[in-house]
């Protein structure tokens, strides 16, 4: 890791993502796992010091620290670009740059998923924390990018933390997995069955699988294909031509056939239900046309979705982060002025160590000349040595800048040494004084 003493370092961060470049921009830039430490080696060599790379389907982006951001920024740019062949020369303009606060502000909001194309996404934290690990590693990491990052990774949390920005679904399968979660509980113990090889079926079968689904079973009229699906789900395949029984055994149901008629009708489903003593079924309709007649919605313990009912839950789950993400923000400036206000803090440290060591030397080479003189003589001999050159250096500013600079530099010395003018004892001498009675 670069050394905390690399103070003169500048954050900034160069890439192309969903609102400045194109899709195919962002493919041929990708960066796979295994190359980043390549990139990362590149961008030392070319002067960067500092740099996590971050290759998502909505970002391929750089967020680095350098002494000077703006050739930093340069040499970003052409090792990203340099990595493709024959990429067209207007490539470049599709890229941004943003530095200092800007830069913080984009770490915090990339970290919270709120620069994502789906607000709220879980996925992007941990393809920050997986960027900051490699960079680490790598020796990419110094005292100002890791204080932005971990800032980022703080206030992302608390967003979670505080906001429902991750809640609510914005897919339609993931409002599938909702509607489910929402009738049956833990879908641990669940089985669902998967009937048709349809792209929004088996979408939303991985996505039931993500959840935690305990078993799902794919079955088509055509056995081959029901094979292959089977192995490309890595599921059980069923034979077609069992299907009442297997909606006995079946909590959640995928239509993704298409047929020219209903595959489920509503005493197919009635007659399921009385043999599973009424406990309810999900059956989602993703065929088009449908597969599932909508008539099994009269039916109790029956409960159809088809897909314009999941587009509507999804809708209304992206209203809900769009609501969240007002107060993600807040949560975030708030964050960004902490890390603004902690940076500002330890900029002030050397100059702290340096009065403090100052001061010592001092007190050190009085009590060197003191030879048995007494308290008061060392104390007085202290002070005089201590102000003399504050004093004539004071002097020396007011004959140069004026009256009213020189009324400031008074004031910001009030005020780092508490003193307060006007006949009151100064703030000072009142802690002198306290100090002694305790």
């Amino acid at each position: 890791m670069v050394g905390r003493n690399e103070t003169s370092a500048q954050l900034f961060v160069v890439g192309a993502n969903h609102h400045s470049s194109s899709i195919m921009l962002r493919d041929e830039l990708f960066v796979p796992e295994g190359a980043v430490p390549e990139v990362l080696r590149a961008l030392k060599a070319k002067g960067v010091p500092q740099a996590i790379v971050l290759s998502t389907c909505d970002r391929v982006e750089v967020q680095a620290a350098a002494p000077e951001p703006g050739t930093a920024a340069d040499a970003v740019i052409g090792v990203l670009t340099g990595r493709v062949a024959g990429l067209d020369a207007d490539a470049g303009r599709q890229f941004y740059t943003l530095a200092g606060d800007d830069a913080a502000r984009h770490i915090f909001a990339v970290a919270a998923s709120l620069d994502s194309q789906v607000i709220g996404e879980p996925q992007v934290l941990g393809q920050v924390k997986a960027g900051h690990k490699m960079a680490k590693s790598a020796g990419m990491v110094g005292f100002e990018l890791d204080g932005a990052v971990q800032a980022a990774f703080a206030v992302a949390k608390q967003i979670r933390t505080e906001t429902a920005i991750g809640e609510a679904p914005v897919s339609m399968a993931a409002a599938a997995v909702q509607v489910a979660r929402d009738l049956h509980g833990a879908l641990t113990k669940r089985s669902a069955l998967l009937l048709g090889d349809g792209e929004m079926g088996e979408l939303t079968a991985e996505q039931l699988r993500s959840a935690g689904l305990g078993r799902l079973t794919v079955s088509l009229p055509s056995p081959a294909r029901g094979q292959a699906a089977a192995r490309r789900l890595d599921c059980h395949e069923a034979a077609f031509e069992n299907l009442p029984a297997l909606l006995d055994e079946s909590d959640i149901v995928l239509a993704a056939l298409g047929g020219r008629s209903y595959t489920i009708g509503a005493e197919m489903i009635e007659a399921a239900l009385d043999r599973r003593r009424r406990r309810p079924i999900l059956l989602i309709d993703a065929g088009v046309p449908g597969d599932i007649d909508p008539a099994v919605e009269r039916i109790g313990d029956a409960f159809r979705f088809s897909l314009d009912d999941l587009e509507r839950v999804a809708l209304s789950g992206r209203a809900r982060r769009e609501d969240a993400a007002h107060a993600a923000w807040s949560i975030l400036e708030a964050g960004l002025a902490d890390y603004r206000r902690g940076r500002s803090e330890r900029a002030a440290v050397p100059a702290i160590e340096g009065l403090r060591a100052h001061f010592e030397a001092v007190r050190q080479e009085v009590l060197d000349e003191a030879a048995g003189d007494n308290a008061e003589a060392v104390s007085r001999r202290l002070i005089n040595r201590l102000l003399h050159e504050p004093s004539t250096e004071l002097r020396a500013i007011a004959a140069e800048v004026g009256n009213a600079r020189a009324q400031e530099t008074a004031s910001l010395l009030d005020r780092l040494f508490g003193i307060r003018r006007g006949g009151d004892e100064t703030k000072s001498a009142a802690k002198v004084k306290k100090g002694r009675k305790e």
